[in-house]
């Protein structure tokens, strides 16, 4: 199955966290899990705060990707037509609140969950979940709104 992120427009997939055509970014890959979203995220050595946990800005980057992937999602979902259909919908963060639980340890895979809160017009809002070892660390919040035309130029 492929993953949100798979069918953004090449013109629009370089983003640091969740463009697949940036080889040193994160290339997140997001799915629906039922009526949440689902991505899957092995933090690495270089992604540390301090010894033996994740830093914080990684976790808002995951909050944030998955937050604009589940957005695009969603927006498909709403219009009943299939991700890959004309027009491309693609979009980007306008808020993101992040509140840290608790320290995030690296080594475990991370699992970040999403759930649409409201969708209106062109603007989704999403409410994420990080979680390590079944456990939720951080919580976010992103607001995200359909790209602009002149961003896919």
């Amino acid at each position: 199955m492929l993953a949100f992120q798979d069918y953004y427009p090449e013109n629009v997939a370089h983003c640091y966290g969740c463009g697949r055509l940036n080889d040193h970014g994160h290339q997140i890959k997001t799915c629906w899990d039922g009526d949440e979203t689902l991505t899957r995220f092995q933090p690495r050595p270089e992604h540390t705060a301090v010894p033996g946990f994740v830093y914080g800005g990684l976790l808002a980057s995951l909050i944030d990707c998955h937050g604009t992937g589940t957005a695009a999602a969603a927006a498909y979902r709403a219009e009943n037509r299939p991700m890959d259909s004309e027009p491309p919908l693609r979009f980007v963060t306008a808020s993101l609140h992040v509140d840290y639980l608790k320290p995030t340890p690296l080594g475990p895979v991370l699992e970040i969950r999403g759930r649409i809160k409201e969708i209106k017009g062109r603007k989704v809002i999403v409410e994420a979940e990080v979680s390590a070892a079944g456990v939720v660390t951080a919580r976010g919040e992103i607001v995200a709104v359909q790209m602009p035309d002149s961003f896919k130029a």
